[in-house]
């Protein structure tokens, strides 16, 4: 496993991080397996949201870490807010409120990273900057970002936000490339060179905000695996080539592919079983050619200029 410097503030979480959106279908006992596979993969870092399961992600979290032989200072807990049922909130009021819930229901002082969830175009971002504030000088929020924001609303933040924003969690995958696609297809008359995100990438890149690529294994808006997808016959031929030469699995092919990227993203891998966890682990260390990244990238279904 390989560590990364989160948005170059200092927090150290893994290169491969686990997302837990779907752990409140399992037993305390069996997240503390899951933790434990995890802590033996070298993954250090877990993903949750206010509103995975209800809440329950984080209860069975936070109950399953007290079992496993982990201490809570070796891990780094993110978790983000803002999604509502019908609506989105970034009022000062519902960060501070959520962010006590995911605490206690996390069974811990602090989160390390919090996002906020989803843009909420009726945001006040002094609102933002007020809860933000507040959570990290109480030591309850260690640092901040986002998730699935555009380059200027990143920079409306940034103009009222005292803290870095050192995080911004965006879909990205070899079945979903929008994030590279526009910027390989600049001035061309090609699909592909449809600006859909405001130059997010080179916009994190710049400033050293680290990109946090969601449902990397998923096609559509989580609509499916592509892993074995008759729709993605050449996408996964391909996978199955790489992989039987590098001696590892199509999905662990498909994970370092993003992880191939100079961006230094950390990709969120979701699974809720431990021997999935090892082997989408290994692809952190895995590196992947020029070459094979393009071919993969055209294997997907995406044209050159």
């Amino acid at each position: 496993m390989k560590y990364i410097d989160i948005g170059g503030s200092g927090l150290r979480g893994s290169a491969v991080t686990l997302g837990c959106m779907r752990i409140d279908q399992l037993s305390e006992n069996e997240v503390a397996g899951l933790i434990g596979a995890a802590a033996d993969a070298g993954i250090t870092m877990f993903d949750h949201a206010d509103i995975y399961g209800g809440g329950r992600c984080e209860e069975v979290f936070g109950a399953a870490l007290t079992q496993a032989a982990i201490r809570r200072e070796d891990v780094v807990v993110q978790t983000k807010c803002g999604i509502r049922s019908g609506f989105f909130d970034f009022s000062a009021e519902h960060i501070r409120t959520s962010v006590e819930g995911s605490l206690r229901r996390l069974r811990t002082d602090y989160v390390d990273l919090l996002l906020l969830h989803r843009p909420d175009t009726l945001m006040e971002p002094e609102e933002v900057a007020a809860a933000f504030d507040e959570l990290v000088s109480a030591g309850k929020v260690r640092h901040v970002g986002v998730s699935n924001q555009n380059a200027t609303q990143l920079e409306l933040l940034r103009a009222h936000v005292r803290q870095p924003l050192i995080a911004n969690q965006l879909q990205f995958g070899l079945a979903h490339t929008a994030l590279v696609d526009s910027g390989l297809n600049v001035n061309t008359g090609f699909d592909g060179g449809v600006v859909r995100d405001g130059g997010a990438l080179e916009y994190c890149r710049l400033h050293g905000i680290t990109i946090q690529p969601w449902s990397v294994l998923q096609h559509g808006h989580i609509a499916g695996t592509f892993l074995g997808n008759q729709d993605f016959q050449e996408l996964n031929e391909a996978l199955a080539a790489v992989a039987a030469e590098a001696d590892t699995t199509p999905a662990a092919v498909a994970v370092a592919w993003i992880l191939r990227h100079p961006a230094r993203m950390q990709p969120v891998v979701g699974t809720t079983k431990p021997a999935r966890v090892a082997e989408l682990a290994r692809a952190a260390d895995l590196e992947l050619s020029r070459e094979t990244w393009y071919a993969l990238y055209r294997a997907a279904g995406n044209r050159l200029p």
